[in-house]
């Protein structure tokens, strides 16, 4: 009989953890494109780290240095993300903001280093800009979002 029970549970078990309700849903944007789409208008690192979620090398943007004042915005949608005065430098070699333009950036969960962190991705295309964290500067949100440079096309504020 416990034999019979614990056959039971453990079959239970395994259907459970391999059903689709498991599955995280796959999110609509209001900009959706093909994989083969995205491959002709990215540029070989930018198609790395929007469509593929990777991450440039420290140091190796321009942008990480960059004080003029504008706006950054999606390099995949060109949707507007980030101000440059809400930018600063964290030493960390990825262009920080400690903001983003409000409902401009959508987040989700990232275990792909064995914990979780929170991840950032474009609200308009999905794509994936970069992770934030809660080291950013205290005097203003406490948060950082250290983003991906390839991810962003600066724009200069006119006049």
């Amino acid at each position: 009989m416990k034999k019979s029970f614990l056959y039971s549970i453990v079959a239970i078990l395994l259907i459970s953890c391999g059903s689709k309700a498991q599955e995280k849903p796959k999110e609509i944007f209001p900009i959706e494109k093909t994989d083969q789409e995205w491959s002709q208008i990215l540029t070989q690192e930018q198609y790395y780290i929007l469509r593929l979620a990777g991450t440039e090398r420290p140091h190796s943007s321009i942008l990480n240095k960059n004080y003029k004042e504008g706006s950054y915005h999606c390099a995949a949608c060109d949707a507007l993300l980030f101000e440059s005065e809400h930018k600063f430098d964290s030493g960390t070699g990825w262009p920080s903001f400690d903001r983003e333009v409000v409902g401009a950036v959508g987040y989700s969960t990232d275990y792909k280093l064995g914990y979780g962190r929170s991840e950032e991705h474009c609200a308009n295309c999905g794509g994936h800009l970069g992770h934030v964290f809660s080291d950013g500067p205290r005097e203003t949100t406490g948060k950082r979002h250290c983003i991906n440079g390839d991810a962003l096309v600066f724009v200069p504020k006119k006049g």
